[in-house]
């Protein structure tokens, strides 16, 4: 059956930290502006106009797997719509990234944030899960995301990215109560959006902490920790979850605390310090720095034998960057790193 086949997938088998004969490799952000065909379709179509047209979201991913020879499709999408039906007016301007035009300043602001029940309005996510799915060999399996509740959080109390999320954390130290709050909200939307997922074909989830990584041990610990729980607990019942934030390894621990059958390391640790951290009855992810991809393919294949020489053959390893493919990056450097993984 196509679904015995697919639990048995490289990737699949290495979330369960089963024996396999190399390393999965897939990469964050693989579709993306480093690659000329799908520059040539976002000169058609604006990122959201795409993010919501099912079939050329789906197209754009199975080329890309097809390119590039990768162990998993994750599918092609945004952290931030999620945002849309819960009440926050978004939109991606050209040239400055995301912006939500009624950004969580003061307590009154979060009831504003509507409970996330009837997943109908994320109905293209789930119609983006299942073409994908409906592509690919049952060796590729398809990876569901969401972001996580913190960088949700931020997102609509910054009003869109920063530096230094100060504004959030301003909101977080101040008003706790309204910010428990906001994050309840958002760790239940997330869960929702990840069985809606695993419901529509995936078969892994991941959920990015993109801007956690702001914060030390102990504030993710009482402002974070218990959300983030949350959001991956049910998911976790049903498939690997894969649980990933960049900025500190100081909350590798944590991180594991809070869930996930992987847990991400980026590229700030080494890997074979990070799995000691998060201990090695857990599968890790990660993680070669994306800048050494713009380096040259001599520097990427010694870089990425790196990587694989710290994971030393133990099963559990996932090879992917410590963050997501720059737009700058050569192709050839990509088709390099891969195979380089895949032992040529």
């Amino acid at each position: 059956m196509p679904t015995s086949r697919r639990r048995q997938s490289l990737m699949m088998r290495a979330c369960r930290m089963e024996p396999v004969e190399r390393p999965p490799v897939w990469l964050m952000r693989q579709a993306g502006c480093h690659l000329p065909e799908y520059r040539a379709v976002r000169a058609k179509v604006g990122f959201m106009e795409l993010c919501k047209n099912p079939r050329l979201s789906a197209e754009v991913m199975l080329a890309t797997v097809e390119r590039l020879g990768v162990d998993a499709a994750i599918i092609f999408s945004d952290l931030l719509p999620l945002l849309e039906p819960m009440g926050m007016n978004l939109e991606f301007a050209a040239g400055e990234g995301p912006v939500i035009h009624n950004p969580i300043r003061e307590p009154g602001d979060v009831k504003r944030l509507r409970e996330f029940i009837d997943i109908a309005p994320m109905d293209y996510v789930m119609d983006v899960v299942q073409a994908t799915r409906a592509g690919l060999s049952d060796s590729i399996p398809v990876i569901g995301f969401a972001g996580a509740p913190f960088t949700l959080a931020g997102y609509c109390i910054e009003g869109g990215t920063s530096k230094a999320w100060l504004l959030t954390k301003s909101f977080m130290y101040r008003h706790e109560a309204a910010w428990h709050d906001l994050m309840g909200r958002l760790a239940r939307a997330v869960s929702r959006y990840l069985i809606g997922q695993l419901d529509a074909g995936a078969q892994i989830v991941q959920v990015f902490d993109s801007w956690v990584g702001c914060l030390g041990p102990d504030d993710y610990r009482r402002f974070v920790l218990p959300h983030t729980r949350v959001a991956l607990a049910e998911a976790a019942m049903r498939a690997p979850v894969i649980h990933f934030a960049t900025g500190n390894p100081a909350l590798l621990p944590l991180l594991k605390e809070a869930g996930g059958s992987v847990i991400g390391i980026d590229w700030r640790i080494g890997l074979a310090d990070g799995w000691r951290m998060v201990g090695h009855d857990r599968a890790v992810q990660g993680n070669l720095e994306p800048a050494v991809l713009l380096s040259d393919r001599e520097t990427v294949r010694r870089r990425t034998l790196d990587v694989l020489a710290e994971a030393a053959g133990r099963p559990g390893h996932i090879f992917n960057l410590g963050h997501g493919v720059l737009p700058q990056t050569p192709v050839e450097n990509v088709l390099e790193l891969i195979a380089t993984v895949k032992g040529g």
